[in-house]
Formats: structure tokens, C-alpha cells, sequence
């Protein structure tokens, strides 16, 4: 249908030239000698040449030599020659008149049915803006991680301070519940504290291993909520998997909660095995975690401290941002809690 439509020869390079003049980015067409046979009016405005100037010259010789390019030379000399076809080829080049420029370069090689001659079409994309903002991006994305890095370590180090502080109170006091409270509220500063560490340097939407975060957070709070006295050890002790940082930090929220509420209230001063051991497994995009002891268990299925506790609230809140739900099974040989979510609360 095309070929019947432009049967005249003079047509057919009035449409051609008016498609060489249509795209919006610098397009020239060259013969199989490398010389101009036609220029797109973006070129001329682009590179800022005139058509007598352009028209017919070789393409090395444009504008004094400032297409004379090395890489520019092995694509239309040595890579186009065995292809036929070339896209998107980087090239940079500083131009007189209008600076340094880097372009995308795509080559086309046109073969005809009569004839031993061929065309080549060069399309140029000016991509130098571009790659200034993807630069100037990339180095503010870099600033930003930087200061939150900063950000996050004065955060973990005030409240490991706070922390302190809250225990040197709590030490000073010669109320028994005031102690107590205090003790409690070290012990939430520490935990929020501990996670805060073990996801430092980590980006808000990175991946998080969860086996070697969980272990890793089970060491520091058995370090930091176990005295040398008491004989109960935090163990992690599942398959692991992957979470990402916002739910990692929740989780971690949660275990340390629970861990804390087990060395309160399931175990006694005189315990000499104690064990609470922790674990996580992932099927999909569903995931169980698991916080059980072997210390003395209540029979009526709920935590081993008060319903109305603050760590009951505090698992709960966080289960419910996690479209997860919590289940406790509790008797003599100690207590289970369950957090799940999807699939397998479903099973």
C-alpha cells in the first residue's frame, strides 16, 4: 500500500524529508561515505550549525572537526558496519559553543532492493540535563541517608541514656511500686532502644534477614534483662526469613515485649533453667512468629501478666498494625504466644 502510494520519486523524498523534519530530536541522514544528506531542523537548532554549512560535508568535518568524536568513529566505522543497528550509545563530547554534552547515540543502516548503496539515519538524544538531575538525586538520596544515619545514632545513644538515668531513679527510690514502674519504663526505653541498634545503617525500605536480627536482638536483651544470678536464657530458635525494616521493627517490638513480660511474671527468682526461646518462619508473604518459656503458666489462655497490662497493649497495637493476630496458650509446662499473620492464622 505504501510502495503504491509513492510511486513518484519526488514524493517519496518530500515525505522523507518532512519525517527528518518532524522529530523533535536531532536526526541526520547520512550516505555510505559518512557525508550529510539531510539534517532534522532540531539538529540545526541544537548544535546551533546552518544547512549551507552542513549539507554534503563529511560528518567528521562538521563545524571545524567537533564531530571528529573517537567513540562516534567506532560506532559508524566499526559497530554499525557489523550490526546494523545500534541503540542507545553513550557519548560525550564538548562542543565549541554550547559546552559538554552527552548524548545517546541510535544508528540504522538502510539497504536498498536496487542499487549497492546504503543510508544511515543517526538519531541524537541530548541527555545531558538528565543525567544532571539523576547526579544531583542520587547525591541528595546519599545526604539524606547520611543524616538519618546520623539521626538514628543520637537516637539510640539518648535513649540508652534515658535509660540510664530512668535506673539510677529507679535505685534511689525507696518506694517498692515506685520502683516497679520505673524498672518497667527502663526496660521499654532499653527495648525500643535495642531495636533501634540492631536496624541502624538499615534503608526504611530495605530487606531485613530476620534469623540473624532476631538472635542478635535475643543476645542483647538476655545481656540487658538478665542478671548474673538468675539462670534463664533468650534463645532464638526458628527458620528465619526476610521482612521488610517497618515490619522488622515492629516484630522486634513485640519479642522484646514479650520476653519481658516472661522474665517478670513465669519465672522465679530461684529458677535455675530457665529458657525462652523465640522464633520466626515465613511462607510467602505470610509469616508466624513465636515467643515461648518454660516457666509457670497461667491455665486461662492469656499473657502471664494482667489482660489490662501495658505490654498486653503494647503486643496487641502492634499485632493490629501488622494485620496480625496474637494467641497465647499457657498451662504448666509454661506459656506460647503466637503472632501470625494471613495464612497461617488461617491454618
Amino acid at each position: 500500500m505504501f510502495r503504491k502510494q509513492f510511486t513518484d520519486v519526488q514524493d517519496a523524498w518530500l515525505l522523507a524529508h518532512a519525517i527528518v523534519d518532524t522529530v523533535r530530536e536531532p536526526l541526520v541522514v547520512l550516505d555510505q561515505d559518512l557525508r550529510v544528506v539531510a539534517a532534522s531542523q532540531s539538529f540545526y537548532l541544537t548544535f546551533k550549525v546552518e544547512a549551507e554549512n552542513t549539507l554534503g560535508k563529511l560528518l567528521y568535518d562538521l563545524g571545524d572537526g567537533q564531530w571528529d568524536i573517537p567513540k562516534l568513529r567506532v560506532l559508524l566505522g566499526k559497530i554499525l558496519p557489523e550490526q546494523g543497528a545500534m541503540e542507545n550509545y553513550d557519548v560525550e563530547h564538548d562542543f565549541p559553543g554550547i559546552g559538554k554534552r552527552t548524548m545517546l547515540l541510535n544508528a540504522r543502516k538502510v539497504f536498498y532492493e536496487k542499487g549497492s548503496h546504503s543510508t544511515i539515519l543517526l538519531g541524537i538524544e541530548d541527555v545531558t540535563q538528565k543525567r544532571t538531575l539523576e547526579k544531583e538525586k542520587d547525591d541528595l538520596i546519599r545526604q539524606k541517608e547520611m543524616l538519618l544515619e546520623e539521626l538514628e545514632h543520637r537516637v539510640v545513644n539518648s535513649l540508652q541514656i534515658i535509660a540510664s538515668i530512668i535506673m539510677l531513679k529507679a535505685r534511689a527510690v525507696e518506694s517498692e511500686e515506685t520502683r516497679r514502674h520505673l524498672e518497667d519504663a527502663h526496660n521499654r526505653v532499653i527495648s525500643v532502644a535495642t531495636v533501634q541498634k540492631h536496624l541502624h545503617g538499615s534503608a526504611a525500605n530495605s530487606t531485613i534477614e530476620m534469623g540473624p536480627y532476631l538472635a542478635t536482638l535475643c543476645t542483647a536483651l538476655a545481656k540487658s534483662m538478665i542478671s548474673d544470678d538468675r539462670l534463664i536464657s533468650i534463645k532464638f530458635d526458628g527458620k528465619g526469613g526476610a521482612s521488610t525494616r517497618r515490619d522488622a521493627e515492629s516484630i522486634g517490638l513485640i519479642v522484646t515485649e514479650l520476653v519481658i513480660n516472661s522474665v517478670k511474671h513465669a519465672f522465679k527468682d530461684t529458677t535455675k533453667d530457665g529458657a525462652i526461646k523465640v522464633s520466626y518462619d515465613v511462607s510467602g508473604s505470610d509469616w508466624q512468629l513465636a515467643v515461648s518459656d518454660n516457666g509457670s503458666g497461667k491455665p486461662d489462655g492469656v499473657f502471664a501478666q494482667p489482660k489490662t497490662g501495658l505490654g498486653t497493649g503494647v503486643v496487641k497495637a502492634l499485632a493490629k498494625q501488622l494485620d496480625a493476630q496474637v494467641v497465647t496458650m499457657s498451662g504448666a509446662l509454661g506459656t506460647k504466644v503466637s503472632v501470625t499473620h494471613a495464612t497461617f492464622a488461617a491454618a
